[in-house]
């Protein structure tokens, strides 16, 4: 064992020197086989054996990896260690269901992966991509609610229905923290009417707008033609 995690040298070299350790052993073999059509892969694919090694010292604790398993390294940060990691598993969805779904998966090491990219400067602070929220103010309105959004996606402003009925205060906390800064309100009587309210966070402002100039209206305050 401690002869095949210390092979070493070109991906051929190794793949070479591990078929010939492995021996008679079939099922070291197989596994042999099955990495080579992998190394074969990701050269047709155009990868270059600078971008991939082999590395048998690779091992896995979870008993439902049937195949070759992977580490994903950031050359310019070997420090972190991998940030993600998987394999392939033939059997792992028969634990749930009776359906024999082979497939591989990986799994990314999220809070070190961000680490990273916080301390490379690659992440920055985004105002949000969301320009209108509009708020649940009566639950049995939420037909409605979801309509309006239709209609305003496709005046061509991008917009978030808040699903959950909760108070008004905590839907406006909501789009705050969100960095959302137009938030719409329609309750029963606003409905009637065919208008809805149109609240700025920034300056607290608000208007009644009716249905039909809605869009157009919003369109405008962001500075965009409709």
């Amino acid at each position: 064992m401690l002869a095949f995690v210390g092979i070493d040298g070109t991906t051929d070299e190794m793949l070479a020197k591990a078929k010939e350790l492995a021996g008679t052993s079939a099922t070291a073999q197989e596994g042999l086989g099955e990495l080579t059509q992998v190394v074969a892969g990701l050269r047709a694919l155009g990868v270059p054996d600078s971008h991939f090694r082999v590395n048998f010292s690779i091992t896995r604790g979870l008993d439902y990896y049937t195949g070759t398993v992977y580490e994903t390294f950031l050359t310019d940060f070997p420090q972190m260690g991998s940030v993600c990691s998987g394999g392939r598993y033939d059997n792992l969805a028969s634990q749930y269901t009776k359906s024999k779904l082979p497939g591989v998966g990986i799994s990314i090491g999220a809070t070190r992966l961000f680490y990273v990219l916080d301390q490379a400067g690659l992440v920055k602070d985004q105002t949000s991509t969301i320009d209108v929220l509009v708020t649940q103010f009566a639950p049995e309105l939420l037909p409605d609610y979801l309509a309006l959004a239709g209609e305003l996606r496709t005046a061509g402003l991008n917009v978030e229905v808040h699903l959950e009925p909760a108070k008004i205060a905590k839907q406006m906390k909501y789009a705050d923290r969100a960095g959302i800064p137009v938030v719409l309100m329609m309750g029963p009587d606003e409905r009637a009417a065919g208008t809805v309210t149109v609240k700025r966070l920034a300056s607290g402002e608000q208007a009644a707008v009716t249905r039909a100039d809605l869009p157009g209206h919003l369109l405008a305050s962001f500075g965009r033609a409709r």
